[in-house]
This record gives C-alpha cells, structure tokens and sequence, in this order.
C-alpha cells in the first residue's frame, strides 16, 4: 500500500481535511442501531456481528419487547432466546453471550450498564470497538471505532500502516479532535458503503481522492493491471 512521506504535523493536517470532506459529502451520517437505553445497544451491538443493521434492527424491537430488562434476558430460557434472535445469525452464540453480558449487568453493575472502557470489555460479548459504540453514543465519552470500514479505509489513506483494530485506533485518535471520534466512524462506513466500496471503489468519484495515496491503485491493483497487460 503507497505510503505518504508525511511529517505529524502534516499527516494530521490531511487527517482534518478529509474529517471536513466527509462531513459535508455525508451530513446526515450516524449510528445505523436503534435504540432507546444502553442496555438495548449494547444487545444490538452484540446481535450486530456478521449480521447487518438493518436485520438488527427488524429484529430488536420485538425482542425488548419481549425481553425489557437485563433481568429478563436472564431469565429466558436459551432456546427460547435463539428462536428469538435467529434472523441474525449465530443465533446460539448471541443468545448466549446476551444472557452472559446480561447476568454480569445485573450481578456487577448492579444492573446499569457501565461507563468505563475496562468494565465494558470484562462484559461478554463487548469488544473494544463495541464499548466505543456504547460509550460515545450513551454516555459522550469520545472513541474511534474500529470496524471492517475503518480499518480498511484508515490503511488505503495511509493515515495509518496496521490490521490490528487497538493499533489502528491509537494510532487514529491523535489525527482527529476528540470530539470527532465517534461520528468519524460513521462518517468512514457511509463511505465504505456509498464510495471507497471495498471490490470496486469509486476513485474517480471520491471527493477525499486528491488525499488519498492509494486512488486509483485501489480500483485497480498491480495484479489486475499485470494480467489486463498481458493479453
């Protein structure tokens, strides 16, 4: 992957310009979950993993309905949780770390969720990239998450060089005011999904690609270009 040869001062410069492009390309950008407490996007995020947001959210309404507290997940009986949460995916292992992340809500905290990183990890089922969700959008505590998007887009930019989501968001966070953090995320999965497509992206269209050191080699790589040349 091309890299810029870039001073810190310069690379957070570019950093700031690409934060201001994509806000005016996505101003509508924001957390695609629905939900109304911390506990409901904590489950979300949970029954988010391999499964879309959009499924998630067909599912969720039905299901705290059904299942208002951390208390009543506990007490549903595992079957009846998988059938519950089937749609998603993974079914047993979500319903299962939903009643574990449950009974450490209830047994820890006494039944809030908490409001610090290290506790929200100790929680099953709640990675890094999960707790900056929760954080940022229920308690305004700043955190860059890191998903699938991020880590790919973070890389074609050269703004950073690794495929370790921990390494990726600290080495993020000093390039981005701390209050963009949380809707940076949003910001760079809208333009995962409308753009910078992760088969096919849309160099020629991309409003950051005058920032980007990878435009038009990510939409065609050496190895396309070698075997196009070769006929």
């Amino acid at each position: 992957m091309p890299r810029l040869r870039e001073s810190k001062k310069a690379r957070r410069e570019r950093a700031e310009q690409i934060l201001a492009i994509l806000e005016r390309t996505y101003p509508d950008s924001r957390i695609a979950l629905n939900y109304e407490t911390p506990f409901q996007l904590l489950v979300a995020t949970i029954l988010a993993a391999q499964c879309t947001d959009v499924r998630v959210n067909m599912v969720t309404p039905g299901l705290f309905e059904r299942y208002p507290s951390p208390q009543a997940f506990i007490d549903a009986p595992q079957e009846e949780l998988e059938k519950a949460v089937y749609q998603t995916g993974f079914f047993r292992n979500k319903a299962k770390a939903i009643k574990a992340a449950s009974t450490a809500i209830v047994l820890e905290h006494r039944g809030e969720v908490p409001r610090t990183m290290p506790e929200l990890v100790a929680i099953p089922g709640i990675g890094r990239k999960s707790a900056n969700v929760i954080l940022g959008h229920c308690f305004g505590v700043p955190g860059m998450v890191v998903d699938t998007h991020v880590k790919r887009i973070a890389n074609l930019l050269g703004l950073v060089n690794s495929e370790d989501p921990e390494k990726i968001e600290k080495a993020l966070e000093p390039l981005f005011p701390p209050e963009s953090w949380t809707r940076l995320g949003h910001l760079i999965q809208d333009h995962g999904r409308e753009i910078c497509v992760a088969r096919r992206p849309k160099c020629e269209i991309c409003p950051i690609a005058a920032l980007c050191p990878s435009a038009g080699i990510a939409a065609n790589p050496p190895a396309k270009r070698a075997r196009s040349s070769a006929k």
